[in-house]
Formats: structure tokens, sequence, C-alpha cells
């Protein structure tokens, strides 16, 4: 018996490798001779260059960048063995977990170290660049990291505007002429899960400003100043479906790189042949934290499913928590389970070596059914 385990995080709880570990421990009570076969994954936040890595072979870099707040980083970044190709998470350089809670404020943060990160790999040779688009702490439409390449920011009184969200309202000039030639002209490829436009009731203030520390105030100036940006740059771009993303990242890429936008999920398992992975396979066993209708759009679980279906291979979707199951039924899944008992406290079940212990029992408990 085959069993290929590729679950995602469990964000604020274990990893993937951590899930797929705890999955394997269940299978192994049931089947000790199963043959399993365990890729991490990720759909363009956290963990994505890392599961790059593990599933297509490559190196972790380390670089020193400015951080959201201009603080010095410790940023990680992908080299993978093809020899052209990065993947660059922008959390690591403009992450909101970089920014303390009491001191996240989306006007001031700025994406400047994702601009160092593309340089640095650039400098490295590769051609191709793949971005995760997921946590940022940024709202300035990508001005920083289009600093960091050369770009200059310029407003009515031909004064040279420092890159951040409280700057965007203020543009009138954008100098290009020192623009890195060498990242301009990478294959950019996008990793991203929302579809919200630059600007307006679904843009990136809208929608994601709050959770970055903006009050209702805030938000209203700073979708101004993404429109004001759109107009000087360009307004189609603004309109893509996930120009939105990161705040306002996707808009930037799009616009000066004539990036692409793509599933996260489905540039790893294309990169990684999960075809041939789940060829003989008898089971496929994927998850999230979270399982609800959000994951049947776009979610790294989804990704696989697909790629299951197509295959004819069955799949377990098990997640901390579940709702919508008759959805994730209807939508392909063969079972949806919950790992946490339902009495179970949320704060207890969020430990890691509970939330471990939850998930193998829980597979095991499927497995004794799977073997009949």
């Amino acid at each position: 018996m085959k069993i290929v385990i590729t679950c995602d995080s469990f964000k604020g709880c274990l990893s993937s490798e951590r899930v797929a570990l705890a999955c394997k421990r269940g299978v192994r009570r049931v089947c000790p001779d199963a043959e399993i076969v365990m890729l991490t994954v990720a759909d363009g936040g956290e963990g994505t260059a890392q599961a790059f890595v593990d599933g297509a072979g490559g190196t972790m870099m380390s670089c020193r960048v400015h951080g959201p707040m201009g603080e010095p980083v410790d940023a990680r970044y992908a080299l993978l063995t093809d020899g052209i190709t990065a993947v660059i998470e922008i959390a690591q350089a403009a992450g909101l977990p970089l920014i303390p809670p009491e001191e996240r404020n989306p006007e001031r943060a700025n994406s400047y170290g994702v601009g160092e990160l593309i340089d640095d790999a650039t400098a490295h040779g590769r051609k191709r660049l793949i971005i995760g688009l997921g946590g940022s702490a940024t709202n300035d439409a990508g001005m920083g990291m289009l600093a960091a390449l050369g770009a200059r920011f310029y407003d009515a009184d031909d004064t040279l505007l420092a890159p951040c969200g409280a700057a965007l309202a203020g543009v009138r000039r954008i100098d290009l002429s020192d623009f890195n030639h060498r990242a301009r002209s990478a294959d950019v490829l996008l990793a991203c899960d929302v579809s919200n436009p630059l600007y307006g009731p679904q843009g990136a203030a809208h929608i994601f400003a709050p959770q970055k520390g903006a009050d209702e105030a805030m938000v209203a100036r700073l979708d101004a100043g993404l429109r004001n940006f759109a107009t000087l740059a360009g307004e189609e771009a603004a309109h893509l479906p996930g120009a939105g993303a990161a705040g306002g990242l996707g808009y930037a890429f799009a616009e000066f790189f004539n990036a692409r936008m793509c599933s996260g999920i489905d540039l790893l398992l294309g990169e990684v042949q999960f075809d041939s992975m789940i060829e003989g396979a008898g089971l496929v066993i994927t998850g999230e934290g979270r399982l609800d209708v959000q994951t049947l759009m776009g979610k790294a679980p989804q990704g696989i499913l697909r790629a299951c279906l197509r295959r004819g291979v069955p799949v377990l979707a098990i997640g901390g928590a579940v709702e919508d199951r008759e959805k994730l039924l209807d939508g392909g899944f063969s079972e949806v389970m919950a790992v946490t008992p339902v009495t179970m406290p949320l704060a207890e079940a969020m430990k890691p070596d509970i939330a471990a212990r939850n998930i193998a029992s829980k597979v095991a408990e499927y497995m004794k059914t799977y073997v009949k």
C-alpha cells in the first residue's frame, strides 16, 4: 500500500513537516508495512521556500535586509537546483510577525527588504523568481521594493519621497532610469491565494490594512494613496485579481515586472512532479489548520485534491477544526475529519505535542476503516 502525506502547516501550532510526521505515526499504527511518501507544502505563505527545497532540491540562503520598519533582518530564501530559480517569501523581509503588535502601522511599514532579496537572488544568477505573497505588514504598493531596486518617487515639488504607505498619495513622478534591469528582466511568478484588486472596497487597504494596524481614517488615506499611485504607474494592472495582495505588492510585480499570478500550490506541485509522486498511491492525506469552504478557493489542500482527482486517487482531508464538511465532501474529498476532540479547549489543542497526538490518533482511526 502506498500512501502520500502532504499537509499544509497548522498555523501557530505545527509546521507542514510536523503535521506529516504525525500523520505518518497514525498510519504506521494500523499499516506498519505501508509505503509512505511525505511532501511538505505551502501555498505562498510561511514555509513556501523550504517546501520547494524539500520537494525539488536546493539551498536555503540567508541575507541581511531591511525589515518593514527599517530594522535589520536576517531573511531566508531558496535557490533551487535547476540553477535558474529562486523562491522568495515576502514575509521574510516585510512580514507582519516582524513588528510587535503595538507598533504595527501600514502607513510607515515598507517593502524595501523584498527588493533587497530580489537583488541578492538575481546577483546569484537567478532569472526565474517565484514570489510568495503571503503575510505582509505593508500597504505601500511595492514602493519600498521598487526603491531598493533603484526606482525613485517624487512629490509635486520634485522632492524625493521616502517609500511607504503614507507617501503614496503624494507621488507625482516616478523615475525608473536607475532601475535594476537584471531584476526587471527576470521571469516572475507570483504565488498568490487572494483575488483582491489594488484599491476600492475589496482592495488592499479596506480588506487587509485593519489587521496590519490601520484604523478607519488610515484605511481611507491608504486607499486614496493606492488610487493615486495606480493613476501614475498604470491603471490596468490595478484591477487584476491579486493586485491587492501583500499591500499592493501584487500590483507592483504585475506593473513593473510583468509578473504572472499563479496558484502557489500548483506551482509547487508542478515543480516536484506531484503527478508522478502519486502514481500507484491508494490514498493521499492532506489538510490544514482549519478546513472550511475557503479551503476550496485556492488553498493547498484544494490544489492537492485537483491533482488527485485527475488520477483517481482518494484524498483524506484533516484539520484542527472543520466547518462546511458537506461542501468539502461535495468538492471531492473522500473524507473530511477534525482532529481536535470536541471537548478539548482550543488553548490545549494548540499545544504542538497535543496537536500532533490528536492528528496521529485521528489518522489511525481512519486507517482502521480504510483497510477493512
